[in-house]
Order: structure tokens, then C-alpha cells, then sequence
């Protein structure tokens, strides 16, 4: 049964918290944990404004569908026909991030430790129907979020979905991920050539320092484990992520006190880039009534 969407939704399981707000955007607004009589925060806890403002870059954690990060000038070709979308986040010109971060979620279900969110897009600039799910699934000792989409239109709906995101910055933090190679992006943050990463940006190895590089760069090849480790607290959250999930989208703007990693399907621009005949772009190709879905699995760790 569908309920009509509150402004956040609380699961608890022994110390551990998930809040939800299902009118800003599907987002989680806090992810944390107490251990020991310490409290951690494992995302970013939401600014004051977010729910109130319905503004998910605010929140800790929203939803990117039917499309991950950017699509250039907010126009794409698929199977021969242009599809012009709104500019949905002037002054640029692209479309970004879809419409689920910027619409209410409907609450389908809801107990202590589970959670399921969904929204209904019509037809419109977007020329798809689609449904588009969130399962949230709380432990105490892990978060795991199943992201779903199903085309309910009548024709083939090209279509990529993500999480974004956002980890507090201290100045000993570091990110390493399973990747591959590296979009390296031009003036716009757009995918200009593939490139094998520098020494700096080695996610494999020694990890990267948020502070040390300025990135809106998306990383293919994703081998769906990433983890963030924060010295300073003797802590550290582990992301795996489902083979669906391809593109690790790194996010590292200057004086800021956050910091992002966010697992897609879609790498930025994919759908132009597929269009283009690259095969290697994470776009997801959906027949009338089938469902593309895949979860992502939060797991904390404290070391004593």
C-alpha cells in the first residue's frame, strides 16, 4: 500500500540510524552509528535546509535515475530519434542527475529496520514511463539499498541509475576504489578521453586525499568495492557495489567540508557516448515491462 510521502522516515537497529525523506528527492539524511559512546557519522548528516528546501544536494545521500551525472546539452540521440531534456540545473546547459533527486518518493513499506521508496515518472520531455524503486535494508552492522527501475511504456527506454554520496572531509581521509581507467574531463566536466589514471589519483594504491586533487571525474571499469577511511577516527565505511553498478563517479570540489564517491551504471555522458558506437558506456537498454535493479551494501568499520 502506497502512503502519502512524510517529510522523513527513521529505522533504527540497536545504535544504528537511517532517516530518510522521501519529499526531498528519496534522500537519506542521516547514516550513523554509536559504538563504544563515540557516534559516527557515515555520510555527511544533511544541512538544515534539505528537507525543508526539498533540496537533496543538501542531504546526505540521493538518487540519480534514469540517468547518472551529466548528458551534454541536454540532448541525446537513441535508436535514431533526438530527445531534448529540460536544463535542469542552470546556468549549465546540460541535464543532470534525472528527476528522482528533485521529486517526492512514495512510501510503499515501512518497518524499524526496512524501507521501500517509489516514484512513478510520466511521459513527458523524457518520453518513458518508468517506476522507479528504493529498498533500504538496515542492520547494525550494514546498510544495503536495492535501486530498481522498470520501464512500463510501450517501447525500449534507454536508462542508468546511481547513489550520490557524500562523506564528511578531514584532513587525513582517503578513498581507495577498484578501477579501471579514467574519464578526464574538459572545461564543462565533460568525458573528454580515456586515459589511464596519474600516479595522484591511484585509487588502487595508496588512495586518494580529497584535498590534494579537484576531480568531477567518472572512473570505468568499476570493480564494485570501494572504502573510505578516516585516520583520525580509527574508522572506516566499506562500499560493494553490484557488477550493474560499472562507473565510479568521483567528486572533490575545493572548500568544501564533503567530499563524494558515487556508484552508477552509466558513466557521464553515456548515453551520447553510446550513441557514438563506444560499448563500454554502462547504458542499460530495457524492453517494454522489464526491470534493471542492484544493490549497494554500506558496511561501517570501527578499529580498537
Amino acid at each position: 500500500m502506497i502512503q502519502q510521502s512524510p517529510d522523513l522516515v527513521e529505522l533504527r537497529v540497536g545504535t544504528t540510524i537511517l532517516t530518510v525523506s522521501p519529499v526531498a528527492g528519496g534522500s537519506i539524511t542521516r547514516y550513523a552509528s554509536e559504538n563504544r559512546g563515540r557516534t559516527f557519522e557515515w555520510m555527511r548528516p544533511a544541512r538544515p535546509e534539505a528537507v525543508t528546501s526539498r533540496s537533496a544536494g543538501a542531504t546526505s545521500s540521493f538518487p540519480m535515475v534514469p540517468f547518472s551525472n551529466r548528458i551534454r546539452d541536454a540532448a541525446f540521440r537513441f535508436r535514431g530519434r533526438t530527445i531534448q531534456l529540460p536544463q535542469n540545473f542552470q546556468p549549465e546547459p546540460h541535464a543532470i542527475h534525472g528527476h528522482g533527486w528533485r521529486a517526492p518518493w512514495a512510501v510503499v513499506h515501512h518497518s524499524d529496520a526496512k524501507l521501500t521508496l517509489e516514484y512513478l515518472h510520466q511521459a513527458d520531455a523524457w518520453p518513458w514511463t518508468y517506476r522507479a524503486e528504493q529498498m533500504f535494508d538496515l542492520t547494525q552492522e550494514t546498510l544495503t539499498v536495492r535501486f530498481a527501475v522498470t520501464n512500463e511504456s510501450s517501447e525500449v527506454m534507454p536508462v542508468g541509475f546511481g547513489f550520490h554520496p557524500y562523506f564528511i572531509r578531514t584532513p587525513r581521509v582517503r578513498l581507495r576504489a577498484a578501477v579501471n581507467r579514467m574519464w578526464r574531463a574538459d572545461a564543462n566536466s565533460m568525458p573528454a578521453d580515456l586515459v589511464v589514471p596519474p600516479p595522484q589519483l591511484a585509487l588502487n594504491a595508496d588512495g586518494l586525499n580529497p584535498d590534494a586533487s579537484v576531480l568531477d571525474n567518472n572512473f570505468v571499469g568499476f570493480g564494485g568495492l570501494a572504502k573510505v577511511d578516516w585516520p583520525e577516527w580509527n574508522a572506516g565505511l566499506e562500499i560493494a557495489a553490484d557488477p550493474v553498478f560499472s562507473c565510479l563517479v568521483i567528486y572533490t570540489p575545493e572548500r568544501q567540508d564533503f567530499f563524494c564517491a558515487e556508484p552508477a551504471t552509466n558513466c557521464i555522458d553515456g548515453f551520447n557516448l553510446a550513441d557514438q558506437g563506444r560499448p563500454d558506456t554502462g547504458l542499460i537498454v530495457l524492453e517494454a515491462g522489464d526491470t534493471a535493479a542492484g544493490d549497494v551494501t554500506f558496511t561501517p568499520m570501527v578499529r580498537t
